[in-house]
């Protein structure tokens, strides 16, 4: 028997913080630096932006760069991901996902029965829209567990964010290199919540823990996503959490649009209404696109959005030769390699290997993986050595390549990039710089499709020596796989091609 005790449910509202980071790219001065919305306290003020001269469009060219595309070594740990992304848009408010018991729910088919125990990973992200006044009541998400057992079970909160687009993180327009050594450079929810779980932070409005007494409920929890009163409009909220339990735990994910008084106040709902939704609520609508069954042969895939529980919060590995080797040997000069990274099924770059977290239990219109790994953190270990007797200039970048499955050895991008942005997202540099310093760096990328890289390190190897590169990032809930880890040796090899008519 389920027991549902009143108690006080904190109201939170995140403190938007706006980035005004100037551009600061290794080797090369920038003059661009992130614009963003007016007014400014003085102390923050930034220099106008530069005029720039209108330049000729540019027909798109795909290049060639020839190199070895590697399988990326390691594997996905095996920590469960509570993982709530369908619908992405919801306009009628219902249970987004459940891993609660089916017995005695009006819909058993809205709930997947899955325990949770120790560690596990909470993700959501999800939007409200609204095309005229009537629409523009807010949507709130409440997070409920539950406890099976008879003994009290704690929750421990141990990296967590949250952020609304609007106001917390708007998408706006960044420069693709930004040094970001505090933390105050993102575009978009997705984008600044793996900046703060990738520095260990936790955002105050969530808390640090929750205990749930046996066989009761509690919320862990329960924020709007106000869609705002200028129509039409749109708003958004991104979560990820790091959670540990010591005892068995369900946990759901619902949308409420907020209840309302007698004068039509908007109110917070309350833990009996949200109870009331999770035992007679259906699944939240509309429903996304059916994904395409793994078995099916065509080209075109039809990927899903993810709800369900997916296995692996962390990708780690030593990227070396070979199993029994120690080192990661350069490429020859002019050369590189790259490893693929969020490798998903028609997006494998010839390699074969699928990245994509596998699914426990999903509900049978979502994703049968999940492709993006949205939330997950690689963490990869370069042992970089030079066996050649001279100096090599290394350079390790992140890129984002046109997509496809069947050519082995080669990366096709394009100039200029094209106009959808692909990735958006900070990525944490540590190893020794030419001087013997050791070098932690937070740098902020947006790359657009078929996009080249910048060197997030560079390095002078000298002969016979030896220097290792920790490159670690949250995959953002922003970007679309895939993209490749390269590790260059002076100036690349290319093939130059037109551009395919799409």
């Amino acid at each position: 028997m389920l027991l549902f005790p009143t108690f006080p449910i904190a109201q939170f509202s995140p403190v938007p913080v706006k980035p005004t980071v100037p551009v600061s790219v290794p080797g090369k001065p920038q003059s661009v630096v992130r614009p963003t919305p007016p007014p400014q306290p003085p102390n923050n003020a930034l220099p106008p932006q530069p005029t720039l001269a209108p330049q000729p469009l540019l027909a798109p060219k795909e290049v060639i760069r020839l190199r070895e595309i590697r399988p990326l070594q390691g594997q996905l740990d095996n920590v469960p991901v509570f993982n709530s992304n369908s619908p992405e848009l919801v306009k009628t408010e219902g249970i987004l996902l459940s891993t609660f018991p089916k017995k005695g729910m009006r819909h058993a088919d809205a709930h997947l029965e899955y325990t949770f125990n120790q560690r596990f990973d909470f993700f959501s992200h999800h939007i409200t829209r609204a095309r005229n006044q009537s629409q523009t009541r807010s949507l709130f998400q409440g997070v409920l567990v539950y406890n099976p057992g008879d003994q009290p079970a704690t929750i421990e909160s141990l990296q967590a964010a949250s952020y609304l687009t609007r106001p917390d993180a708007l998408y706006v327009d960044l420069p693709s290199y930004v040094n970001d050594p505090i933390g105050r450079v993102f575009a978009g929810p997705g984008s600044r919540v793996v900046n703060d779980v990738l520095r260990g932070r936790r955002q105050g409005s969530l808390p640090l823990q929750v205990v749930v007494p046996p066989g009761e409920v509690r919320l862990l929890m329960n924020l709007p996503i106000p869609a705002g009163k200028v129509v039409p409009t749109s708003n958004g909220r991104s979560t990820l959490m790091r959670l540990k339990t010591n005892a068995p735990v369900h946990v759901a994910n619902l949308a409420m649009y907020a209840p309302q008084d007698a004068k039509g106040r908007e109110r917070v709902p309350k833990v009996e209404q949200w109870v009331n939704l999770l035992i007679n609520g259906k699944l939240a609508g509309p429903r996304d696109r059916v994904p395409t069954p793994p078995d099916n042969p065509t080209n075109r895939i039809i990927y899903g959005r993810v709800s369900g529980v997916a296995v692996g919060s962390r990708w780690e590995a030593n990227l070396t030769d070979g199993p029994k080797s120690k080192d990661l040997t350069i490429p020859k000069r002019g050369r590189a390699f790259s490893y693929g990274i969020s490798l998903l099924p028609n997006g494998t770059f010839g390699t074969g290997q699928v990245q994509s977290a596998p699914m426990v239990v999903r509900y049978p219109d979502t994703a049968y993986l999940a492709n993006g790994n949205y939330g997950i953190q690689y963490s990869l270990t370069l042992p970089l050595y030079n066996n050649t007797r001279k100096m090599q200039s290394i350079a390790v970048m992140l890129e984002t390549p046109i997509k496809q499955d069947r050519a082995k050895n080669q990366a096709i991008f394009s100039i200029p990039p094209q106009a959808r942005i692909f990735y958006r997202g900070t990525v944490r540099l540590r190893y020794r710089d030419d001087s013997g310093n050791r070098q932690t760096r937070y740098i902020h990328l947006v790359q657009r499709r078929g996009q080249q890289g910048e060197p997030l390190a560079q390095l002078n190897l000298a002969p016979k020596s030896r220097r290792t590169v920790e490159v670690d990032f949250l995959y953002p809930p922003d970007a679309t796989p895939p993209q490749l880890l390269t590790v260059q040796t002076g100036a690349p090899q290319t093939q130059t091609a037109s551009m395919p008519n799409p």
